[in-house]
Formats: structure tokens, sequence, C-alpha cells
């Protein structure tokens, strides 16, 4: 019992070895400790090892080989598949936490995941900081001071994730023995509130620590953790906001951290610490934008194999396929394969993309075409829309191989979504294919590896960040919002008038964005125009469905269903009689198969009463999908389950099934018992 507990905080391993960046590192193993981390160079390299820490990528979805957004090297999307499960875009299937009866106790230990984590980091700074200030670490005082920057912002990188997912959390900062009770104690949940404050604090010393051009290429660099202490601080206070008067801030109806005798008399201010994170907000994001330039090629920063001259990418993951360092991903290689990946964007995701002159799409004189063809659907919208989605005769690829529409220039080009695939990984869900971060080198043409950069984090958040923040605090556009607001539409060529955009908002239109909504009603035009250019900005990087839960901006998806594209006015004919210009060879012809009309559909019907006639509806080919019946959220869902097994090792006695005499409580709306769906369920 007690080696358990003990492997709970201690397992993990450290390694010795130095490296440039983070894309070549292999995972920690054990190595002595006894005269290790006393150079510079050792401080180094553990902190490089925590660029790959194996940390859960998104809730219930897994673990990835990179605790930092990257690609990875896995044969999917990468970073560009991150925003699936959202009202962004889709896989074949929904995410389960929007299925009714998929997702229990016990499902995944995130708990754990996150401790070991920390573990690693508080390994390193509860001996390097006062080696450093005891003067017993050689080496260039300089680089010294920023190895210890980057554990202090990985261990608030932990804590964040921790954060999202489960709330409330254990601050440590030592390593612990496997003593029982102590343990047990140290196992004590504080207020999230505290948490995010913690994460804070350690922001503020990485950035006071790390330099502002680090000591070797793609690490961390001072104004990362600026950008992240931005992040943290937006997210902690609109959930506070927005969560407030639930179980799911300290002290609201129903917060379990209430039965708990050492936070029975935990005192909190909603109003204040409201203010204070966004406040922390502004400043943090202000020091970003102030110091990074928006990239005057927004396709580049994602398509490019270098991303070392662009300013506005503070970091990047580097690959490559040369015998140095062999580190690759398939990103490419799926996008170049009609933009497949068993990734697509949603029609409200379409929707929400304003017209270049910056009136949406439904607003006179806006100049929108309609959506029955390709054509149609892209003429005059936010350029942005053209870098991130497929359409018609876009070049794939200067390599032929497995792309349907080759032209008589041996060239690959998109003609039509891959709807039809029946290998999953090779297909599109919606009809709307992915084309952010399409290089169509011959290099990285499909079954071949790709080997594009992949930006981590960007400085157009920090923009984003600022105006978000300023108005959630202030209610107005007031500081440097016009400006950054104004900087983002320019950088892409599209009106900068965002007042414009406001005014031509009417609220009734925009239900289909999940963003729309807080607390289960519409917010006003300015806030969800604050809103849609962070949605279109950020587009498949990750960020939509934090976003989601933040703004409490689920509580209305309820018999919800997914839409692709508009197929049944004409797109259709793409699929049963195409006719691809140039072509040197014909297209395959599909035979359609709605549903109800036949035993093996291969698409949903037209008169399908969701599809309003004319969309495709990617969940309900077959009741055989878990999202044919709808997608509906469950408030509990907005923290994740703690599973059992801590509740197991932190009661009062040993080896109890007294569970209730744990240390830790559980989330809101959910048992402590593994196998148990949650209230409402």
């Amino acid at each position: 019992m007690k080696k358990i507990i003990y492997s709970m905080f201690v397992a993990t391993g450290l390694m010795t070895i130095s490296c440039n960046n983070y894309l070549d590192l292999e995972p920690i193993t054990d190595v002595a400790t006894t005269e290790y981390l006393y150079a510079e160079n050792d401080l180094g390299a553990y902190a490089a090892n925590l660029y790959v820490f194996d940390l859960p990528t998104s809730g219930f979805n897994g673990k990835s080989n990179v605790a930092l957004p990257s690609h990875g090297t896995g044969y999917n999307l990468g970073l560009f598949a991150n925003d699936n499960g959202t009202d962004n875009q889709t896989a074949d299937s929904p995410s389960e936490l929007f299925v009714t009866g998929m997702t229990y106790v016990g499902d995944y230990n995130l708990w754990n995941d996150y401790l070991m984590a920390i573990r690693s980091a508080n390994y390193f700074l509860e001996r390097v900081p006062q080696r450093y200030e005891n003067g017993e670490i050689t080496g260039n005082d300089t680089n010294i001071k920023h190895y210890m920057g980057e554990v202090y912002f990985f261990r608030a990188w932990f804590y964040f994730r921790a954060l999202q997912n489960l709330g409330d959390f254990p601050i440590l900062t030592n390593t612990l023995t496997e003593d029982y009770d102590l343990v047990r104690e140290a196992s004590k949940r504080r207020p999230r509130n505290e948490v995010a404050r913690f994460i804070i604090a350690n922001l503020d010393t990485a950035y006071n620590y790390m330099s502002a051009t680090p000591p070797m290429s793609n690490r961390l660099t001072r104004d990362c953790a600026a950008l992240l202490k931005s992040r943290v601080a937006l997210f902690e206070g609109t959930w506070e906001k927005y969560h407030a008067g639930t179980a799911f801030v300290p002290n609201g109806p129903g917060w379990p951290g209430a039965s708990m005798d050492y936070l029975s008399d935990y005192s909190y201010n909603n109003e204040t610490e409201v203010r204070y994170f966004l406040e922390q907000a502004i400043e943090a994001a202000d020091i970003v934008a102030q110091g990074h330039q928006l990239y005057d090629d927004y396709a580049a920063m994602f398509n490019s194999v270098d991303l070392s001259g662009m300013d506005e990418v503070l970091l990047w993951r580097r690959y490559s396929t040369s015998s140095e360092a062999t580190v690759y991903h398939h990103v490419v290689d799926y996008l170049q394969r009609n933009g497949s990946g068993n990734t697509g964007y949603t029609r409200s995701m379409v929707d929400s993309y304003l017209m270049a002159n910056g009136l949406p799409i439904y607003a006179t004189g806006s100049g929108y075409e309609g959506d029955d063809t390709y054509e149609h659907l892209f003429s005059g919208r936010d350029p942005r829309m053209d870098m991130c989605i497929l359409k018609t005769g876009d070049l794939l690829s200067y390599g032929p191989n497995q792309v349907d529409y080759v032209k008589s220039d041996g060239y690959g080009y998109f003609y039509r979504a891959p709807i039809f695939e029946g290998q999953l990984e090779n297909g599109n869900p919606t009809g709307y294919s992915l084309r952010k971060g399409l290089n169509t080198s011959a290099d990285m043409q499909p079954t071949m590896a790709s080997y594009t950069g992949c930006p981590t984090f960007r400085a157009a958040e920090a923009y984003l960040n600022y105006i978000e923040a300023y108005y959630e605090l202030n209610g107005n556009l007031g500081g440097n919002c016009d400006s950054y607001w104004r900087q983002l539409r320019q950088r892409v060529g599209m009106s900068t008038d965002y007042q414009l955009t406001i005014s031509n908002t009417v609220m009734e239109n925009e239900k289909q964005d999940w963003g729309s909504y807080s607390r289960g009603v519409q917010v006003d035009a300015t806030l969800y125009n604050i809103r849609r250019e962070r949605r279109i900005e950020l587009a498949s990087e990750g960020f939509r469905f934090a976003d989601l839960k933040r703004w409490r901006a689920l509580d209305q998806v309820q018999n919800v269903h997914i839409q692709g594209f508009n197929f049944w006015d004409s797109m259709y004919q793409m699929y049963t009689d195409p006719v691809a210009e140039d072509a040197v060879a014909e297209l395959a012809k599909i035979t359609l198969a709605p549903y109800g009309t036949t035993n093996e559909p291969n698409i949903s019907a037209q008169d399908d009463q969701y599809a309003e006639g004319k969309y495709y509806l990617p969940y309900r080919k077959s009741t055989s999908n878990i999202g044919f019946n709808g997608l509906n959220w469950t408030e509990a869902k907005y923290l994740y389950p703690i599973s059992n097994y801590e509740f197991r090792m932190t009661t009062a006695v040993s080896g109890s099934n007294d569970y209730s005499t744990s240390t830790i409580y559980q989330n809101p709306g959910w048992s402590m018992n593994d196998g148990t769906l949650p209230e409402g369920e």
C-alpha cells in the first residue's frame, strides 16, 4: 500500500542529456542524483525533459509525448485536431462528453497524471534555487536563471492543466516521502482561486528568471511566461465570473469543499477575485502585445518548415527528417489527401466567418453569395477562411500521390471533400476540409513524413486576451483594444471597422455559435464579436473547448445536431457526376444511399428533420453513431471526476472503504464510486 502511494508522488525520473531544442528528446528515465543539478548543463537537460513529459492532451482524449502543444509524432492531424469535439470541428463521431451515458467516474485518473508531472518540477525546485543562492551551481549565471525559470513555467503549466480539468487541487511545492499520513495531508484540495494565484506567482517568478532570448533554440522565453499568465488569468477570471452562484466556485451553492473541515470557514469574494484575475490578464497580455508584432503572412505560421524569423511566434517545435534529428509528424501527409485526417469544420464554424468588408453573412449589403457551392461560399469572405478551409481548385501537392484530382501539370488539386472514404483517417466528416497547415511540397505528400514547424505560442493570443479581459472588466473597448483589434484584422487584409460588425450583428442569427452564450443566455453583440474574433483567429489551435467551459457556454447544448456543408442543393453533383477541369483521369462517381432508404447508408437524408433540407449531418448516417440522437451537455462535465483510486488512498485508516473519511472531495455532480455516471444521466 505505502509503495503505491509513494509512486503516485515520487515515481518520475531524470535524465542528463543536452540538446538544442525539444524535438528529439526521449522520455525521462532514472538517474543517480547525488551530484546532479549542480551544473548549468544539468539544469538545462532537466528542464528540456519537461518539454516532453507524457501529459494528458485534453481531458479524456489520451496522452501525448509532449507536454506543450505540438503536432506530436503520430498518424493524425496533430495540433489541428485538438478542436475536435466542439462546435468548431469534429471527427466522424462526437466527443463522448456530449453523449449521455458515455462518461463514467474512473475512466481516467487525471489527478495522478498531473501530480506526477508536478512532482517532476518540484524535485528540481526544492533543490536548485537554494543551491543557486548558496553559490553551489557552476556555469553561466544568465543561463542558470533561465533554466530555473523554465521549470517554474512548467510547474505553472502542469498546474494550469489540472485547474482547467479538475478545478480545486492540492498545492505542493516539494516531493513527498512514502509516509501515508503525510501523503493524506498533502492531498487536501485548495480552492481553485488559490490554485490560479499560485500559478500566476510561478509565472511571475519564471518571467523574472528567464531571458528574452533563450540559451538554446526552440526553448521558452520570458514572454512565453507572460503569455501563459494572461491565458491563466483570463481563464480563471471568466470562469469565476460565469460560474458564480454554482458549485464550481468556492462557497457557491453545493460547493463540495465546504463539507471539509479544513475549508469549512474558507473566505471568498467573487467580485474581488474576478477583478484581480482580469487585471492580471490585461497587464500580462499587454507586455506580449507591445513586444511582438503580428507576422504579415498568417498562413505561413502554420505551413512553414522554419518559423524562426516570425516575431509573432514565441515558441515553436522544429521537425526534421535529417539524420541529425529525425523527428517528424504526418499533418501535411493527411492535409494533402484532400484535407482528410477524420477532421472537418462545422457549418457553425464556417458561418461565423465574416465578409471581408466586416459584415456578418446575413447583413444587408454583405455580398454573401450563399453556400450552395464552394465558389459562392468563399466569395468575399474573411481571408482567414480561405487560409483555413479548402475549396475546389486549391493546390494540394506538387506530387499526385493519393490525390483524386490530378491535372495535366502532374500536380494534385482539391475538388471535393472525401466524405465517402471507407477508411476514416482518409476521410472528412463534414465536407469542409482543413487547409490550415497545408504545405504543397512533394517531399511531404501522402504516405510521406511531414516536417513543417508547429507554433506553440503566438502573440496574437495576447492581443485577443487583452481585448476580452479589458471588456469583461470595464464593459468598454478602451485602453489598447482598438489598436489590437484593428491589427488582427489588418494583418489578414479585411475591414478593420469592428464597430460596423458589432452594429450589424443580430444575436438571434448567431445561435449556432455556442460561444454566443453564457449561463444559457446570449451575451451582448460586442462581447460576442470579441469571442468570434478569437474563434476565427485561433481556429484549430486547441483553444475552443477550454473557452466554452470558462464562458459556461455549454448549458444550452441540448439535443443539438452538428451540421456540415450544404450537400443537397448542388454539391452532391460533385460526387454523383464529377466534372473536374483538366483532370488526367475521371473522378469516381458515387452512388448515393441516404439514411432511411437502404440498409447500408453512406449519407444523411435530405429530408432529415435536422438537415434543413440541404445540410449534411455527419452523425446521422447510421444509428450506430453515438451522436445520432444529438449532443447533450451535463453540468457536471465542466470538470472531470476524480477516480475512486484517489479516495481509497487517502482514507483516515489505510485500506478502509469508508471514502467519506478521505481528505479529498469529489467534483460537483459526480460520485466517489468508479463506474458511475454524473448527475442528470
